[in-house]
């Protein structure tokens, strides 16, 4: 289907080039030297014009050449027989910018970290202590024996091209492009996000606490196992209260599935404003904020390499990912779907697109095709809490409760011995428990889980609920007991136990008139007609009953004869 098309933010990449060894290390230390430092140059790639420099940097490699003492041997070899004729190890680096004729924002650029490897090289810290720096091997039909690493980090600018960029960037400060043509298969991506930018005043939804990327984070998330981080940050670094100004989901790989059953890699679903927007004007597209989808490389032991098809399918599933977030957050992917939308492209210093505003580098007018996936997170919801309400409806065994009680009382690694030996059960027991509840836990290798986040906080209310009621029902013994030897009644004493063990507080003042006090209590005309019962058993007014008050927190506050 149409739908808007997302904007390049940042990325990052090793690219690993191995096919002329150490060459463009050497010619990068020559171009420095030739230009008394640096080199700074101009070029021109796709009708852009673009600027870069070429400069160095010191560098923790120790050079092979370096006797015991510390000097250096002009012409020594590395471990593979390449001489060193250089007198400093140093690293280099390529400053390259959009030209800001074109780019007045200035944050369309990207930086490129260029460092020597080979077979055997050391490191050597601030003590002058030297360990061996871990180099690939390569692959069989590609060894790595000597090559150069290219770390980059950019923004702004669409995936493919940094690689010609760096190309067009070399060549231009004096180091030949060929150096730069061939990227060994171990060059993979580290960082990328896509994001769109949206008005603020229909951004809410997005970050709401039961909004979609809050829903992510407790759905979607085994409640003790695997990587879960759900950010919710409504304060800027000014101390400024600012609504949705970093709210973040964080999904490893198997939770990813879940939710996208064609995507396979981590991400991290946010919701952010600049920091400085509260300070802005609403006609400034930074004072709106931005929702986006980012790799999470540190996630999984697997990899996104830089060609072509991986970079495309990185983007495809990104810019599915936040489609999918805003349209269950009921903000339309396209701009020409807002019936709320103005549709003006001409607004009052910004430019206006339905629920999207255009930025330097976000132009709401390009569309796309994308798959946007029904991420269904209402109907996961009230899966897991009808299985929850299923369980306790029917009654859980007192080893099936204690196994769920133990799950959510404690924050450790849990196995269905630790369970057995808390509460003095055997082993087998527990098993079979956890056996019978498969729906609510997960057990696998000696491990007991919560399947989910939202799972464990209803599980835990329930055990709340339960410990409050026996407390409540020893309390209500108790008040009983005391009624009786004060000398009232048995039908008195009666409303009083039934009153302390549903955790209703009467206040029957003969000044004042007649209040209940239920703060969190369910179904409350059931017990309202309970209670007016019992009153009347008592052989108290009736008349002062029905025009008393009901005190329902949050709910606000009625009278009585209304539930009657």
């Amino acid at each position: 289907m149409k739908a808007v098309g997302l904007a390049y933010h940042e990325y990052s990449a090793n690219y690993l080039f191995e096919q002329y060894g150490l060459q463009p290390f050497f010619a990068a230390d020559r171009r420095v030297k030739d230009g008394g430092g640096s080199q700074v140059a101009a070029f021109q790639n796709d009708g852009e014009q673009w600027v870069v420099k070429l400069y160095y940097q010191d560098s923790g490699i120790a050079h092979p050449g370096e006797d015991d003492d510390g000097d250096i041997q002009p012409g020594a070899t590395n471990p593979q027989g390449t001489e060193f004729w250089i007198e400093e190890m140093r690293e280099f680096r390529l400053s390259v910018a959009r030209h800001t004729d074109e780019d007045p924002a200035g944050q369309q650029s990207f930086n490129a970290h260029l460092a020597p490897r080979w077979q055997g090289m050391q490191t050597e810290n601030k003590w002058g202590e030297k360990s061996e720096f871990s180099v690939p091997d390569g692959t069989d039909e590609r060894p790595v024996h000597e090559a150069v690493n290219i770390k980059i980090n950019g923004s702004n600018i669409a995936f493919e091209r940094y690689e010609e960029l760096l190309r067009e960037a070399a060549e231009a400060v004096g180091i030949h492009r060929r150096y730069f043509e061939d990227y060994h298969p171990h060059s993979n991506t580290q960082d990328a996000e896509r994001y769109v930018r949206l008005l603020d005043e229909r951004s809410g939804p997005v970050h709401a606490r039961d909004g979609p990327i809050a829903s992510l984070g407790h759905l979607l998330e085994n409640d003790r196992s695997g990587y879960r981080k759900l950010v919710q940050n409504d304060r800027d670094e000014k101390g400024r209260n600012v609504k949705g100004y970093y709210h973040t989901a964080t999904l490893g790989p198997q939770r990813v599935t879940e939710v996208f059953p064609s995507h396979t890699f981590p991400r991290e679903v946010k919701h952010y404003y600049s920091r400085e927007s509260a300070s802005m004007s609403s006609s400034r597209a930074l004072a709106h904020p931005k929702v986006g989808a980012s790799y999470q490389v540190n996630l999984w032991d697997e990899k996104i390499g830089v060609s072509p098809d991986e970079l495309e399918e990185l983007t495809r599933q990104l810019d599915e990912t936040v489609l999918s977030v805003l349209a269950e957050a009921g903000i339309p992917i396209h701009p020409g779907d807002d019936e709320q939308g103005d549709g003006d492209s001409n607004g009052p210093g910004r430019g206006l697109y339905g629920p999207f505003v255009a930025d330097d580098y976000f132009d709401p007018t390009q569309e796309q095709d994308r798959n946007v996936v029904s991420l269904d997170l209402t109907q996961i919801r009230s899966s897991q809490e009808s299985v929850v309400i299923k369980h306790l409806a029917d009654g859980l065994s007192p080893v099936e409760w204690e196994s769920l009680e133990y799950l959510v009382t404690d924050g450790g690694d849990v196995s269905p011995a630790d369970i057995a030996e808390a509460n003095d059960r055997h082993v087998d027991s527990v098993r079979r428990a956890l056996n019978r509840i498969p729906e609510l836990v997960e057990a696998e290798y000696g491990s007991v889980s919560l399947r989910s986040n939202h799972i464990a906080e209803m599980v835990h209310e329930s055990v709340q609920e339960a410990k409050d009621a026996t407390r409540r029902a020893v309390e209500a013994g108790a008040k009983a007991i005391e009624a009786s030897k004060r000398g009232i009644d048995e039908t008195t004493s009666a409303l009083v136990a039934w009153c302390a063990k549903h955790g209703i507080d009467v206040d029957d003042r003969q000044d004042a008139r007649l209040k209940l006090r239920m703060r969190g209590i369910r179904n409350v005309s059931a017990r309202i007609e309970e209670a007016y019962r019992l009153w009347c058993d008592a052989g108290k007014d009736p008349a002062r009953f029905r025009g008393g008050q009901v005190d329902l927190g949050e709910r606000g506050v009625a009278t009585v004869w209304h539930y009657l």
